[in-house]
């Protein structure tokens, strides 16, 4: 069985070298190889220009594709895995477009894993388990009332007045800005055009408690399913969410005014021209730390006192090993190839897996990419 890792991007390198260390024969393609053999050209010289027809060419029944290119690639990639009886993991959300190949895939005998990076991922993974030690803790009870939060963010370890940096291009930042997100708050749907208008206060229990502007990203909605909430208990807040550094939103003032106003190719443009700016102004220096900080709570409550509490909370940093943004989005793609090889997941389109054993394994994992990780009890 051959994987054929597809994407050498900043992102992409930790998990792939990983899975090459480990004797696993690999194929690897990018769009440029020159880029690909100054990743892993130590380690491997099985590497071409990426080409999905040249792909289909050797792909083999039994193969895994993963697929660390651009989104718009990876529903052709998964088709193409089906229709050739090969698996398929990639750490992006799953859009409705890869939800319609369900059916497909399991026929085919096929796993497609998506959400298997860091957010999507590592969050589903604190999630699950979050959720099953509450249900089988004393304090549950299908009354109570429950508040899900879940906050992510890649932010400058060594803060910059613009309270943030870019390891890549920032236009997906900035489109991202321009999303509306749905969420619950206070027992009832919470939509927003644009997330400067719900931005709120968090304080992340870290050893040396520490507080940080928030905001709901996307649609937090479909999850409550995902991570095996009964339809039937009451929830009181549910959000995921983007976290950034105090005073991110001072410093972005005029970036939100501006990008309010663009519209059609010329908004398109200047929202390009934008990016290239900001990523002269604000990208990482080389072998500057990054930092990320993701925190997931589930809290119940009962008459208006709380009854059960916990939180996952993880800080990790560019080190020796490179940074912490490429770490946590590339190794548990890898956990994920290698579990899908061993058939620990079952074949049709998922996101990162609620399996206790394998939520148990790759968060140990993901233990030794943070330097910190910890569930706090805030009932203890």
């Amino acid at each position: 069985m051959t994987i054929h890792w597809c994407g050498t991007g900043l992102s992409a390198i930790p998990g792939l070298r990983r899975l090459i260390e480990a004797g696993h024969e690999i194929t690897v393609w990018n769009r440029t190889t020159d880029k690909a053999r100054a990743a892993v050209g130590d380690l491997t010289d099985d590497i071409h220009a990426f080409d999905i027809d040249r792909l289909a060419g050797m792909l083999r029944k039994g193969d895994l594709v993963v697929s660390m290119l651009p989104g718009d690639w990876h529903v052709p990639l998964a088709k193409l895995c089906i229709s050739h009886q090969a698996h398929f993991v990639s750490s992006s959300y799953i859009a409705p477009e890869m939800r319609a190949l369900d059916e497909d895939a399991r026929a085919a005998g096929v796993a497609c894993v998506n959400e298997i990076g860091l957010d999507p991922g590592i969050d589903h993974l604190m999630a699950h388990h979050l959720v099953a030690d509450y249900t089988a803790s004393p304090a549950f009870d299908a009354g109570n009332d429950l508040s899900f939060i879940s906050y992510c963010g890649g932010i400058p370890k060594h803060p910059n007045p613009f309270r943030y940096k870019f390891s890549w291009s920032p236009l997906g930042v900035l489109k991202a800005l321009r999303s509306p997100s749905r969420s619950i708050r206070n027992y009832s749907e919470l939509n927003v055009a644009r997330p400067w208008d719900a931005i709120s206060s968090y304080t992340a229990p870290l050893p040396q408690p520490e507080t940080f502007e928030v905001y709901p990203n996307r649609d937090s909605l479909p999850f409550i399913a995902d991570y095996r909430f009964d339809p039937d208990w009451r929830i009181k807040d549910f959000v995921r969410g983007t976290l950034r550094l105090n005073g991110w939103s001072d410093a972005w003032a005029d970036v939100f005014a501006e990008i309010e106003t663009l519209e059609g190719a010329s908004g398109d443009a200047r929202l390009k021209e934008m990016s290239d700016q900001f990523w002269a102004e604000n990208a990482y220096d080389e072998d500057e730390p990054d930092r990320v900080v993701l925190c997931v709570s589930l809290k119940a409550e009962r008459d208006g006192k709380t009854v059960w509490h916990k939180t996952y909370v993880m800080d990790a940093w560019g080190d020796a090993r490179g940074t912490a943004m490429a770490r946590l989005v590339s190794i548990p793609v890898s956990l994920a190839v290698e579990a899908v090889l061993n058939r620990e997941i079952p074949a049709g389109v998922s996101p990162a897996p609620h399996d206790p054993k394998l939520v148990s394994r790759f968060l140990d994992e993901v233990d030794k990419l943070a330097q910190h990780l910890q569930v706090v009890d805030h009932m203890a």
